[in-house]
């Protein structure tokens, strides 16, 4: 049920306006009777989805530095029950105590937005948003009216917003409306598990995995399209695939490891567990990119992370005309990631691994890292010493 009244307000601009200004003003009278605490941490990571991403990465970070010794940290989950954090507490979100924690709280660190859809924010609150990607589809104010998905009405702005690159910065301080004095072009903290972990611990997430010796695994991760719903408005996702002919063209040397978007890997149904390995509720993203040796996708963001491995990636954009039509894109990511052909049905794919230039794709991944990934690597650290600083903490 409550999947469904989410869904209902998310994607009804009328209800969602409803639910926007009943409820901020509600937050913005009950920030008056809240007593801020100095020493009150809460990290947010997709809305209370995940325990996981940059959150999770400048968290271990941050519990390892002395200074935060005595802090009360905050995870704030939809099911708390589903998560262990080793230190802490947890809370469930949308509560009289989620929004009061949220209140009380010095500091926030998330990956999307803690405010729920709604517009407030804490008297003495340093926020941080470290986002979760860069840019290919179309974001925020860029979004066409037309499509299902529209912007959040808050006025609330981070104190910082972390970046890869100036091509994030100047997309997100346009389309969400921030300064660009507030935008720290430091890469993400969930990446310098990619740039830094060494090759023993990556053969051992291979083994973890079940990979194979001899073989190479495929990270196929398409990313979801907010304008196909069911009745629950739930998103949905039919792909072009017969994963049966990938495993007679392909399985003599490749596993391929299926990671679907959170947003419909309800929708991918019972998968083949020999060839194809659905890792979609995998809890570690940045152990599958490890393990793999070549990505496939789509529009993810995933692509800017796993540029940073210098492995080869595909892009299979099967409905990119409906895609760049129906949600808009910043650029053509077929064009920036081809190395000979233009990828559209699963033919193309097959053929192309089977005639494998991975020198060329190679070549591709390095031009595009140099173009949108410009830092990444020590963001944790950066991250932890901008929030000591603004907290005074020496």
């Amino acid at each position: 049920m409550k999947k469904y009244l989410v869904g209902f307000v998310k994607y009804s601009r009328f209800v969602y306006a409803v639910y926007f200004y009943c409820g901020s003003a509600l937050l913005r009278v009950l920030r008056w009777f809240v007593r801020p605490d100095d020493r009150l941490l809460l990290f947010v990571s997709y809305g209370g989805k995940k325990f996981d991403d940059s959150p999770k990465a400048v968290y271990r970070a941050l519990i390892e530095d002395p200074r935060f010794a005595g802090f009360r940290i905050v995870w704030a989950f939809n099911r708390p029950e589903a998560f262990d954090i080793p230190i802490g507490e947890k809370i469930r979100t949308d509560t009289l105590k989620y929004f009061t924690t949220a209140l009380k709280a010095r500091c926030w660190i998330t990956n999307s937005s803690v405010e729920r859809g709604l517009s407030f924010i804490g008297k003495h609150t340093f926020q941080v948003n470290t986002w979760h990607g860069s840019p290919i589809k179309k974001m925020g104010g860029d979004i066409a009216r037309q499509n299902n998905s529209f912007k959040s009405k808050s006025t609330v702005v981070p104190d910082v917003f972390l970046a890869q690159s100036r091509f994030d910065a100047d997309i997100f301080s346009r389309v969400f409306a921030i300064p660009k004095n507030r935008f720290r072009i430091i890469g993400l903290p969930r990446n310098d598990e990619l740039a830094n972990t060494p090759a023993d611990r990556i053969a051992s997430f291979r083994c973890e995995l079940g990979i194979p010796e001899g073989k190479q695994a495929i990270l196929y991760a398409p990313t979801f399209r907010e304008y196909d719903q069911t009745k629950a408005k739930e998103c949905t996702l039919a792909l072009p695939v017969d994963f049966g002919k990938w495993k007679r063209e392909l399985g003599d040397r490749y596993v391929l490891l299926l990671r679907a978007h959170y947003e419909v890997a309800h929708a991918m149904g019972a998968i083949d567990g020999e060839f194809v390995r659905d890792v979609s509720g995998f809890p570690d993203l940045n152990k599958l990119m490890l393990a793999s040796d070549l990505l496939v996708s789509d529009y993810s963001s995933i692509f800017f992370d796993y540029s940073i491995l210098n492995k080869p990636m595909l892009c299979f954009a099967y409905d990119y005309d409906k895609y760049a039509e129906q949600r808009g894109v910043y650029f053509d990511i077929r064009e920036e990631l081809s190395a000979g052909r233009i990828l559209t049905t699963e033919n193309d794919v097959i053929a192309e691994l089977k005639n494998f230039d991975r020198a060329g794709y190679i070549r591709k991944t390095a031009a595009f890292r140099e173009k949108y990934v410009t830092e990444y690597g020590r963001s944790s650290q950066r991250t932890v010493a901008i929030i000591t600083e603004n907290l005074g903490l020496r």
